[in-house]
Parts: C-alpha cells; structure tokens; sequence
C-alpha cells in the first residue's frame, strides 16, 4: 500500500462542520474573513462557563484536537506524522448601513490551507474580494484599506473595490513551551465583549508569541507590528509602533486570575520586552516618555454553581500618584473597569446562555502625549474596549445553537460615547499643564440603544447568515459561504 494517500470526500451531507477545524481557538471575526462557524469564541466561553474547561483567556489559542480531524481534501503520510489540507472557498455577501454611509455588495474566493508537520501545526485563511459601492468614495467595511478600480468619469469602465485578506498561524511546539507566528487578533481576558487590554473587536495585525505552562501558572507573551495611520499605505507608516504584551495566569479550577502589561514603541523597538520575565510596567522607565507607552490591569473569572460565571477586568493606563487616582479629578487618571456575568447550559442537543457586561472607560485611555505616537491603537483603532476611551457601555447577549448547525442571538447595547477632548485615541492635552487639567467624562455624551438580531446555519460545506444592528447602531450583514 502506498504510504502516501490521497482522499477526496464529496459528501455534503455530513452533520458536523468537519471540514475547517482549525490547529487553533480562534477570535470571532465580525467583518471580513468570516468562517463557517459563525461565532466561535462565544461557544468556547459557553464551555468554560458550563463545564470544567481549564478557564484560559488568551485567544488565538492551540486546539489540541486538531491533529484528530479529517478535513474533505487531504494528504497524510503513512506513519501519521505529517498532514495537508487545501479546501477553497467561496463567499457572497451584502453588507453596510447609515453608520457606515455604504451599501456593499461583495464576492469573495480563496483556500483556506491547513495541516501539521512532527511538531508544527499550521492553518492559512486567504481570500480575494470584489466589492460594488453605493457611496463614492466606497467605504471601508472591516477598516482596512481599499483599493478602488475604475473611473466614472471614463465611458466603459466599471467602478469596483478589489482587495485581498488574509489570517493564519504557525506554531511550533517545543515541549517546554510555543511559539506562533500569526496574523489575526489577540483577545485577553475573561471578557466577551469589552476586554480592555487585547480585544477581538481590533483591526488583525502581525504578531508573535511565546507560551508556557508551569503548574497552575500559564505565561504568554506577544510582540505585535501595529500601524500608525489608518490608511496602512499612508506615509505616517514608515514610522513603527511595536506592541510587546505579557499575559501572566492563574488557573485554580473554578477561580482564574490574570495579569496584563502592554508596552507601546514609537520608532523603536527593543526585542529584550519579548522575554517573558521582563517587568515591562518597570522595564518602560527605560525608554524616551515621548517613544513609550504603557498599561497594566488586573482580571478574575470565578464560576459558579449551576452555570454562572462572573468576572472582572481593572486597566491602568496612567496616574499622577494613588491618591489622584481616587479623586479622579485629572487627565492623568486614566484607567478603565469591565464586568460581568455569564450563563451557560447544555439541554441535549441545545446549548444556551446569556452574557451581560458593563464597561467604562476614562478619558485619555491608550492615547498618548502626541498624535500618531504610541497610541493603544492599530490603523487608527484601539486594541482594547471596541468603543475607545470616554465611554460607556452595557451589553447582554442571549444566545442558542442546536448541535453545531444553528445558532440565534439576540444581542442589545446600551452605548455612551464623550465629546470632549480625550474621547479619540489621537486626542492630546488642551494645555501645556495636562496634571492640571480636568477631565470630563462623557461630556457630552448621549445613549445610543442598539438591537441585534442575528441568525445562522452551518453545514458541513456552506453556511448562512442574517444580522441587523437596528435604532442606534445601523447596519446589516447577510451572508452565503460555501467551503469544500
């Protein structure tokens, strides 16, 4: 028998969605690059909250299972040590709304490759995209840049977008730890919705990380390439602004603690802040003020009896001394504060459950003393709490999916946004005396309520899916993917 084989599965009609399990637990993606499964991450924390899944809250994240699946066109090698798997794809959308000021009708192709080598285990998901516009300039829909073909002015030519995405992840494990080489988003924390250091809503950038598990202590760190301007083929990007970030937790079975640090590089880059050891909320005194830019924070999760999990996450960004941070009285007090509460139950074939969470969010959080600097941000997006500093928001979700096909969610937010100075993350002090200066929060500010509606099915090869932002938040997105 040869000991290379060749295998291609056409049958669609299989009842689990086989064919794109990936080496990793991945974000979920709420714009361009949208899987099968339409929200992942959200049924991994349904199996955290409901059972005795180990409460780790670092994402992109190693799926031991992986190396277990068939997928539909593979090669394997004879003694099971190697494994390649190419399926391509195609996908059909129609997306926008008032916010975004576009209405999008898209067309997309790629292949979406995975498979492992001994020790390394690979997926790359990479995609070209054909988009018509109703508005002029077409309007960038996952905050990326867009490349526009054609002219109006000139008869004959046709007016369209064209661009091309893509997310993967190398890793290599090494025994006494891993290393991943990945393009997507880092999500740290116990938190769905408002994680305030590393946060699945951000634009997906370049990075690499290192972790280990020693005992009860899981130790991650990161090295992210962030881009300065929104436009990444802007001139402002031929400075750099290097994100290196520790992730250091404590897993007791039921209780999770978790520290944070981020350390922001203008122009710089010191590969020594990759070392786990390094204090980087005392390695940052180091470094040029001007170049820096840092925070910390603090997170618990503790489940609880009958499917309830609560949580919390404190970030500081910055403080004059600890009194000032408790009369909260100036721009230097910068901090934000996240929690939560989860409910998770398994009903046969159904899983169900709710997720409710607060967040604020002071002025000045992850901005800095200069625009364009050492901001918290990527393409001109923060990395943490989706909706930036001098905010506030309430989100409750509640949630259902039958066996690994259909899912429904119906989401609300209740979402406060300032308008003073320090409600951007390019936003710097009015005055030369920033220590002296009052900070207002949510100045300005006037609640928006949002309904979401969301509702899918997946199978083996396509999925569907519908979903609105209705009343303050307007946009819609429905969708057709077929993979084979």
């Amino acid at each position: 028998m040869d000991s290379r084989k060749i295998f291609l599965l056409i049958a669609f009609c299989f009842a689990e969605a086989i064919a794109q399990t990936y080496p990793t637990y991945n974000a979920d993606r709420p714009y361009t690059l949208r899987t099968l499964d339409y929200s992942p991450l959200l049924y991994r924390y349904h199996d955290i909250t409901a059972s005795d899944v180990p409460q780790s809250f670092y994402y992109p994240q190693i799926n031991s299972d992986f190396r277990a699946g068939k997928p539909l066109l593979y090669w394997f090698s004879s003694d099971n040590s190697a494994m390649l798997a190419v399926s391509p794809l195609l996908g059909f959308d129609m997306r926008g709304g008032k916010d975004l000021g576009d209405t999008i009708q898209g067309y997309e192709g790629g292949l979406f490759i995975r498979g492992y080598k001994d020790s390394i285990d690979f997926w790359l998901d990479a995609r070209m995209f054909t988009e018509r516009h109703s508005a002029n300039p077409p309007r960038s829909w996952d905050r990326e840049f867009l490349e526009n073909q054609g002219n109006k002015d000139i008869d004959g030519e046709v007016e369209y977008s064209s661009y091309s995405r893509y997310r993967g992840n190398l890793n290599i494990r090494m025994g006494f730890g891993n290393l991943s080489f990945a393009r997507d988003v880092p999500h740290w924390g116990p938190g769905y919705f408002s994680n305030l250091s590393l946060n699945q809503n951000a634009v997906p950038f370049n990075q690499m990380t290192f972790s280990t598990n020693i005992g009860p202590l899981t130790v991650i760190s990161l090295y992210g390439d962030l881009r300065i301007g929104r436009n990444s083929m802007g001139t402002e990007n031929l400075k750099s602004r290097n994100l290196y970030a520790h992730r250091y937790e404590l897993n007791f079975a039921n209780t999770q603690i978790g520290i944070n640090e981020l350390t922001i590089l203008y122009d710089l880059n010191k590969p020594w802040l990759f070392v786990p050891i390094v204090p980087l909320f005392i390695e940052k005194g180091n470094y040029t003020e001007d170049a820096n830019n840092g925070a910390l924070s603090l997170d618990f999760s503790q489940r609880l009896p009958f499917g309830f999990r609560i949580y919390s996450e404190f970030l500081l960004d910055d403080m004059e001394s600890p009194t000032s941070l408790i009369r909260n009285d100036n721009i230097e007090a910068k901090w934000a504060w996240m929690a939560g509460l989860a409910y998770a139950g398994n009903f046969g074939d159904f899983k169900a459950g709710s997720i409710a969470e607060y967040s604020r969010v002071e002025p000045y959080v992850y901005s800095h003393f200069h625009p364009n600097t050492a901001q918290v941000a990527h393409l001109g997006e923060p990395i943490g709490a989706p909706n930036g500093p001098n905010s506030q928001t309430i989100n409750w979700l509640v949630y259902a999916k039958h066996k690994e096909a259909f899912q429904f969610q119906l989401g609300q937010e209740w979402a406060w946004k300032g308008t003073d100075y320090g409600s951007a993350v390019n936003d710097t002090t009015p005055t030369v005396n920033h220590f002296k200066t009052e900070k207002h929060f949510l100045k300005g500010a006037k609640m928006k309520y949002s309904l979401i509606p969301a509702i899918s099915y997946s199978a083996a090869h396509y999925a569907i899916s519908v979903e609105y932002s209705l009343f303050g938040r307007n946009a819609f997105c429905s969708r057709v993917m077929w993979l084979w």
